[in-house]
């Protein structure tokens, strides 16, 4: 058997298994249809199947596990839903990326540089093993790059871009780096000591983004979005505290408990005329000061 052909089974398992729990004669039933769809032979033996999960396991990390009540195979996704929602996530685009050797012509890409995700791996295995890392540091707003020498504690994603998050030695203050903007990086051999109360969940909390506001208070904020866009807003939430207060045919209104950052207020604006902040004032009044703002620029 080719290692293309036990792949493209691993595939199978994992599909089946995504769309709802299996036992063994539905997932081989499955296989059976699939070997007289694509001229393959994928019906495997029982003693073949288990060590297929281990490959899954090992080569995906998707694991899958046996509900012995149901007597079904399923993916297990509780002990860590956000990590393996990305891994399959990943694991969709992989496959459909993997159909052919040329693609161009039936998917358009965003044309973008680097955002520094070949740090990645590194950057992970120096965050586990309490290794400072270093590198060279270039602001978006500056052509100045500054050397810079971190204690990483957590990488962090955010609209498709990722950061790292960690100790600045030269302050002694937590920052966000983002990966696209820096460059020469090196694992160091110094080890530190991570602070044993850090919790990067409970850090970016209240965040909106990767800019906290440690100088403010958390702020309840109220929000009226139009019914069209409300359904946006309810499909893909603007924040983890998001709580619908009022949906019907004239407006979706919501509840938010977050930090009012800058990265927020370009959010808001970026829904024009579609939203409407009820509270609190001073971020309505900042709002309205970027539309007037904005209106000038056509007078």
């Amino acid at each position: 058997m080719s290692k293309r052909e036990a792949l493209s089974r691993y595939n199978l398992i994992i599909k089946k298994l995504r769309k709802c729990p299996s036992d063994f004669n539905e997932i081989i039933s499955y296989l059976e249809f699939e070997s007289d769809l694509q001229k393959y032979n994928f019906v495997i033996s029982k003693r073949t199947f288990l060590r297929d999960l281990d490959d899954i396991r090992s080569l995906y990390n998707i694991d899958i596990q046996y509900d012995f009540s149901r007597r079904k195979y399923y993916i297990d996704t509780e002990d860590q839903p956000e990590v393996q929602n990305k891994i399959l996530e990943t694991f969709d685009l992989f496959n459909a990326l993997n159909i052919s050797e040329r693609i161009a012509d039936d998917i358009h890409f965003e044309k973008h540089e680097s955002k520094g995700t070949e740090n990645i791996h590194g950057i992970l295995h120096a965050i586990r093993n309490r290794l400072q890392i270093s590198f060279t540091h270039k602001k978006y707003y500056s052509d100045n790059e500054t050397n810079r020498l971190l204690e990483p504690y957590a990488l962090k994603e955010y609209k498709n871009r990722w950061y790292v998050l960690g100790k600045d030695l030269k302050d002694l203050r937590i920052k966000n780096f983002a990966l696209d903007r820096i460059s020469e990086f090196e694992i160091r051999k110094m080890q530190f000591n991570r602070p044993a109360d850090f919790n990067v969940n409970e850090y970016y909390e209240h965040c909106f983004g990767v800019i906290p506001r440690e100088d403010q208070e958390v702020s309840e904020i109220v929000l009226s979005f139009s019914p069209l866009q409300g359904k946006y807003i309810k499909s893909m939430p603007l924040h983890q505290s998001q709580e619908i207060l009022v949906d019907n045919d004239e407006e979706l209104k919501v509840r938010l408990k977050m930090f009012i950052t800058h990265d927020f207020v370009m959010e808001l604006l970026s829904y024009s005329y579609k939203v409407k902040v009820i509270s609190p004032q001073s971020l309505s009044d900042e709002l309205k000061r970027n539309h007037i703002k904005a209106l000038k620029n056509y007078e």
